[in-house]
Formats: structure tokens, sequence, C-alpha cells
């Protein structure tokens, strides 16, 4: 009886794997970027999260991507590159990289969010995101010293560029290995995203085994 129980599960499980993998279509479920690019590291799939920090969508997102990232596989680099579709969201873009530079972003990442769609604080201007990164231990000097810096501006470069290579038009969606862009659109809801990208990062992940 145990035996035929964990037959059961067996082909249970390979039932679901396989409806699982009918469920995400290319072309339906996600799309291909509009031109490829190679993973930072060639030994791990790599996804990324392009965000807005002014986004509500992408705020209400943000504790489904924090939530998802705690348990991803050693096999798995992710990162997040915001989106410069106008001035604001440059300047946004600037503080992210700023905060990446002085080496406080998993410390203010959230709070970032929080303070712009619950302190209604859009950290706009230099003084309130220095004042807003001081409640962080970022001194006004290492504020001066990086703020504006060749490494924020170049980060900016390269992010924008990344942007417009992969032909992202909206945001959240996540890019798996520089290959397919999902959405809330395209995966049915900001709750699926992640699924359609648990899906393409295995799909990814056989390929590399090949």
């Amino acid at each position: 009886m145990k035996f035929m129980n964990a037959a059961i599960l067996v082909v249970a499980t390979l039932l679901a794997t396989v409806a699982h993998a009918e469920t995400y279509q290319l072309g339906k479920h996600y799309k291909e970027v509009q031109a490829k690019t190679l993973p930072r590291n060639p030994g791990k799939v790599e996804v990324v999260e392009a965000f807005w920090y002014g986004c509500g969508h992408c705020n209400h997102f943000e504790p489904l991507v924090q939530a998802w990232k705690k348990d991803l596989p050693n096999d798995v680099n992710f990162y997040q590159v915001p989106a410069q579709f106008s001035r604001q969201w440059k300047i946004h873009a600037e503080l992210f990289y700023l905060t990446k530079v002085l080496k406080v972003n998993d410390k203010v990442h959230e709070a970032i969010f929080d303070s712009i769609h619950k302190q209604r604080e859009p950290l706009f201007s230099e003084s309130d995101q220095q004042e807003f990164l001081a409640q962080y231990g970022v001194s006004e000097e290492d504020f001066d010293k990086y703020n504006d810096s060749f490494m924020v501006r170049r980060h900016l470069k390269m992010g924008d560029e990344q942007i417009r290579t992969w032909g992202i038009s909206g945001v959240p969606a996540m890019i798996v290995q520089g290959k397919y862009i999902v959405d809330a659109t395209s995966a049915g809801g900001q709750h699926k995203i992640l699924d359609v990208v648990d899906y393409l990062v295995e799909k990814e992940r056989k390929l590399m085994m090949q």
C-alpha cells in the first residue's frame, strides 16, 4: 500500500509538472525581449526586475519579490534595474544607484518605497534624499562624495541601455536570462508573474545542463 501511495504521488507530481509546463506559453504568458543580452554570470540563471520607486504597481509587487528572492537557489542570480522613462524616474534611479555605491541598498530599498507611497515623501530633492539616508548612517560627507559621482553616472548609463535594449515599456517587469520578459499583463496578474518566472528559470536551467 505504501508503494502504491508513493507511485500515485510521483505520477501526480509529474502530471502537475506537465500541466504547469503547458500553462505558460511564449507569446501568451511571456514574450521575447527586443534584443537578447548575455547574463553577467554565464554559470547562473539571471533574473532582473525593472522597476520605478514611484510606481504604485511596483510598490505592491515589491513584497512579493522580497519574499520570493529569499528562497532563490544558488544557481539563480537576481538583481534590479530602475527604469528611466522621465526626469522623475531618473532621479529615483540615481537614488537607487547611490545607495548601491554607498552599500546601504539592502537596508533602505523597501524604506524608499514606504517613504514615497506611505509617508508621501517623494525624495526628489537632494536635501530630502540626504536627510532620508542620514537615518541609515550615511554621513553628509559620504552623500556629497558619491552623489552624482562617476560610478553612479556609469550605472545610470548602463542601466538605461539595458532597459532600452530589452525593449521594456512598462514596469514592473521581470527579465529572465536576457531572453524573456514577464509582466502582469502577460502573466495574468501580478500574483502570477513569479510563477512564470520560476517556470522560465527551470527552462533555462535545463538548457544549461545539456
